[in-house]
C-alpha cells in the first residue's frame, strides 16, 4: 500500500488515497501505522477519498487519530490534503473545496517557486458551538487529577498562573481553553489527558492552554484528543482565535505561536469565520505492507 508522509507546522500524519488503495480497517491501520517506535511515526492516518455526489467539493477527507478513533476534521490535516490533491494532479481548483466530517471548507492554495503547494490559508467556518465560559476553579482541577488517578504537586497551578473560567468551543470538534500566564510551567503530559477523559465531556475534548503575549498574538501548547501532545493544532488554534475575540483578551486577526511553528489566525466578525494560514509541508512517499 503507498502513502505519504505529510505535517503542518509538526503535526503529522499518514496519508493514503483511498482511490487508488484499499483500505478495510481504516481505525486499525491507523493503531499500526501511527507509533514513533513501531510504526511509520504520526499522530494519526488521513485518508484522502473521493467527494461525494452532494456538497460540490473536489476531494474528500477521513481523519483518524493514533488511538484508531475517528474525528471530524484536522485544520493541518486538511491544508496537507490541499497539497496532497493538488501536487498529484487529483484536483487543481483554486479555491480548492475539501469535503471533512465538519463539512466542505474552502482552501485558497499558493504554490512555491517548485510549482507546488507550500501555503493554505482554509475557511475553517464558524464555531458550531460558539464559545460557552466554564467554571474550572482549584477545587475542579483537583477533583479532575483526582478523578483520573493523576497526581502532581499543586504548585504548578500557582506557577503557571491558571486563570478561571476555561472556554468550549466546538470548531466541528470539540475544544476547551485555558488561559495561563506561563504556557511553559503546564506539566500537560500530566493534565491534559485528565481533562481530555473528563465525565463532562462523554465524546472527550481537545485541550489547549494559551498565553496572551499582545491582543494579536499567542503561545500555546495541546493535548489532543485520541493522540496525545501533539506539536501543533490547526482548529485548536482557530478555536482560541473564536474563544479570544469572544473572551475580550484577542484582536480579530491573531498570530499563534505553536511548539512545531506558527500559524496566522483572522476571525471574521461580519461571517463569524475563522480563517486559519499555514504551511503544508511533504516529507516522505512510502509503501507499507499490506
Amino acid at each position: 500500500m503507498k502513502f505519504s508522509k505529510m505535517h503542518g507546522i509538526g503535526n503529522d500524519y499518514v496519508y493514503v488515497d483511498t482511490a487508488q488503495e484499499r483500505i478495510e480497517d481504516p481505525a486499525a491501520l491507523a493503531r499500526e501505522m501511527s507509533p514513533r517506535h513501531t510504526g511509520i511515526g504520526a499522530d494519526g492516518l488521513i485518508l484522502v477519498t473521493p467527494p461525494s455526489r452532494a456538497g460540490g467539493a473536489h476531494v474528500g477527507m477521513r481523519m483518524f487519530n493514533a488511538d484508531g478513533s475517528e474525528s471530524e476534521m484536522c485544520g493541518n490535516g486538511v491544508r496537507c490534503v490541499t497539497k496532497f490533491a493538488v501536487d498529484r494532479g487529483i484536483a487543481r481548483e483554486n479555491p480548492l473545496r475539501v469535503e471533512t466530517g465538519r463539512g466542505t471548507l474552502e482552501m485558497k492554495w499558493t504554490a512555491g517557486a517548485d510549482g507546488r503547494v507550500s501555503l493554505v490559508e482554509v475557511d475553517m467556518g464558524a464555531p458550531t458551538d460558539p464559545p460557552t465560559r466554564v467554571a474550572w476553579s482549584r477545587s475542579e482541577w483537583e477533583e479532575t487529577l483526582g478523578r483520573a488517578g493523576v497526581h502532581v504537586d499543586p504548585r504548578w497551578l500557582d506557577l503557571a498562573g491558571v486563570e478561571s473560567p476555561a472556554w468550549v468551543v466546538s470548531m466541528g470538534n470539540p475544544h476547551i481553553v485555558f488561559w495561563v500566564k506561563a504556557v511553559d510551567q503546564v506539566p500537560l503530559a500530566t493534565v491534559g489527558g485528565a481533562v481530555e477523559c473528563h465525565p463532562r465531556f462523554p465524546s472527550r475534548i481537545n485541550v489547549h492552554f494559551v498565553e496572551v503575549l499582545s491582543p494579536c498574538e499567542v503561545r500555546m501548547r495541546t493535548w489532543e484528543r485520541g493522540s496525545g501532545i501533539t506539536q501543533a493544532c490547526g482548529t485548536g488554534a482557530s478555536a482560541v482565535c473564536a474563544v479570544g475575540v469572544a473572551d475580550g483578551r484577542l484582536t480579530p486577526s491573531v498570530r499563534a505561536h505553536l511548539p512545531g511553528g506558527d500559524l496566522s489566525l483572522r476571525f471574521d466578525e461580519k461571517t463569524q469565520h475563522v480563517h486559519m494560514t499555514g504551511p503544508a509541508t511533504h516529507v516522505f512517499d512510502g509503501e507499507w505492507p499490506s
